[in-house]
């Protein structure tokens, strides 16, 4: 099939891209490159340099003609987002819903219209706020404490709407804290790629609060897992992607320093405004109608992201 993944030359987006080449699909990439990176683009793809929110993506539709929509592109910083929250609706909102609209605008007469799908990259972090069922499931009631919460969960009932009025096929993943290779230690702001930064370059890391915190810490891979899947599965709504386990901020702290062979201290900052205590998502959803669970142990996927931040950076 076709397919175009906005946000193709991210962290998550290029790992998908290359999945979906592997597994034999035709590739179409559109990224502003803002925080995404050229070496990160598969050369069997092609490839668009441009802003979501451009009107100019109209073009890109009507040429290209796409089966699939993998909406990566996003402004994924929450500190960003409580700090400029029209910038963040702008993109997150405006712009997805500037490529919700050239979807359907191009898939209006296709006879094959029932293949086609949208899926969604959304957030299982910031949309269900401090919950107090842990593991969090999909039909908890949302509360997102960010401006950045508040615009993933706008755009998923964008998508119902679309669903309903003009028979749009989505899924939206609601995504855990996902880190991997490639995660930006600057711009995406994942403590795990900051840390894994910190460590090997011989700088102190910082932690924000006491430490106790606690995410839902999900590896690339697996998340890449279930988008492949929810392509096969004929399955509309919503799914949470995440371990189900809880893992807090000194551990993850503990666990990189040991990998690194760190010698820092652990130094603490007061905690950010507005940052959640507790964080994990229920997948069960997931493993019952999509057949996906996570693959990938944090011991593990934590080795493979310390491999490959010493063999990109050299340090």
């Amino acid at each position: 099939m076709k397919c175009l993944v906005t946000g193709g030359a991210g962290f998550i987006g290029s790992h998908l891209v290359d999945r979906l080449i592997k597994e034999g699909h035709r590739v179409v990439i559109i990224d502003d490159l803002s925080t995404g990176k050229k070496e990160n683009l598969n050369s069997k793809a092609k490839f668009y340099k441009i802003d979501i929110c451009s009107s100019k993506i109209s073009q890109i539709f009507k040429k290209e003609k796409p089966e699939i929509i993998f909406h990566y592109a996003a402004q994924i910083d929450v500190r960003k987002s409580v700090e400029n929250p029209v910038e963040d609706a702008k993109i997150n909102i405006l712009g997805s819903l500037n490529v919700i609209q050239n979807f359907i605008s191009i898939n209006r007469q296709n006879p094959h219209k029932s293949a086609t799908k949208f899926i969604f990259a959304s957030t299982g972090g910031a949309i269900y706020g401090e919950a107090n069922v842990i593991p969090t499931p999909e039909g908890y009631p949302e509360f997102p404490l960010s401006p950045y919460g508040v615009a993933k969960l706008t755009i998923e009932k964008y998508l119902n709407y679309y669903h309903k009025v003009f028979d749009l096929p989505y899924v939206s993943l609601r995504l855990a804290n996902i880190y991997g290779p490639r995660q930006n230690s600057k711009g995406e702001a994942g403590v795990v790629a900051i840390f894994c930064d910190k460590m090997l370059s011989k700088k102190q890391p910082i932690i924000n609060g006491s430490g106790r915190q606690t995410r839902d810490f999900v590896f690339v891979g697996d998340v890449v897992e279930a988008n492949i899947l929810v392509l096969k599965k004929n399955k509309i709504g919503i799914f949470n992607i995440g371990t189900a386990k809880e893992t807090d901020i000194n551990t993850i702290f503990k666990k990189l320093k040991n990998l690194t062979g760190s010698k820092c201290k652990k130094i603490y900052d007061p905690a950010l405004p507005g940052e959640q205590k507790r964080s994990c998502l229920d997948y069960s959803k997931a493993k019952r109608e999509l057949g996906w669970q996570p693959k990938y142990s944090l011991d593990n996927g934590l080795n493979k992201t310390v491999e490959w931040f010493k063999k990109v950076k050299s340090y």
